[in-house]
């Protein structure tokens, strides 16, 4: 088989050379920016220390850093106006008394008064502020009464709730026609202590004492205490040595108690026979 001419190697040689002479493709020939690109080029020498430059702009600021210690007192400022008026504070403690006064010019001496006798007509005032307070006190026990009372076949009672010693009990109790209170039996007891709890109280004097002799009992009516008897268990002891009058406790139990102390009673007043 024949080799075409453009594949014999001389040709090739021939064209070879042919293109460094005529497109300058010489190592020599080729310009310096061609010789650059294509080889590497080694660092030189450093060179000397150039002028300072002028100063450039100033930077932004950088972030705030952090919170320094506390510093040392300052010196006291001058004082400042005088600010506006708080409110009234409480008001305090009473004083003390004060010293007395210079006495003052002695007034203008008054007309005569008219005589009469006076005497008579302040007794018949008294008597009738008397009467007048009496009729007060009346009507407001009726007032009292008809809003509620208790009762057995022969007595009504009623707790009156005005807080009394044992003794103004008593009187309270005699001059409306009623005594204090005598449970002497169990269905009496029974009605009164029931009476008691229902009001909501926790006791009340009932007409039991030992006032003339102690250790022995009697009734407001000077009756002793023989069948019937309801004391509290380990009572009673009069412990002080002046419980010589009785109350009812709600439960119905009895207790020597002292006879100044005040508290509301119960009133027993008699039916009527008819």
């Amino acid at each position: 088989m024949k080799t075409q001419p453009w594949k014999h190697p001389t040709f090739l040689l021939i064209f070879f050379f042919f293109q460094v002479q005529v497109f300058g493709l010489d190592d020599d020939s080729r310009p310096a920016t061609d010789i650059c690109s294509t080889h590497t080029i080694l660092s030189g020498p450093k060179g000397d220390e150039g002028e300072k430059g002028d100063p450039g702009e100033v930077g932004r600021h950088g972030k705030v850093g952090p919170t320094g210690s506390k510093g040392s007192k300052g010196v006291v400022g001058d004082a400042g106006d005088q600010g506006t008026m708080g409110k009234i504070g409480p008001i305090g403690r009473k004083g003390d008394k004060g010293l007395k006064g210079l006495s003052g010019t002695s007034g203008v001496k008054g007309k005569a008064g008219a005589v009469c006798d006076c005497g008579r007509y302040r007794k018949v005032v008294g008597q009738l502020d008397i009467t007048v307070a009496r009729l007060k006190s009346s009507m407001k026990f009726v007032k009292n009464v008809l809003a509620g009372i208790r009762e057995t076949e022969e007595k009504y009672y009623y707790i009156v709730q005005e807080e009394k010693s044992y003794r103004d009990a008593l009187t309270h109790c005699r001059i409306r026609d009623g005594i204090l209170a005598m449970p002497k039996d169990e269905a009496a007891n029974a009605v009164i202590s029931d009476y008691v709890s229902k009001t909501g109280l926790f006791r009340v004097f009932i007409g039991v004492n030992d006032m003339d002799r102690e250790g022995h009992f009697m009734y407001a009516d000077r009756t002793p205490l023989q069948n019937y008897s309801n004391w509290k268990e380990g009572e009673p002891d009069d412990t002080s040595g002046q419980e010589d009058c009785v109350e009812m406790l709600s439960t119905g139990k009895w207790n020597d108690t002292e006879c100044h102390l005040t508290m509301f009673f119960v009133c027993e007043f008699p039916k009527k026979r008819k």
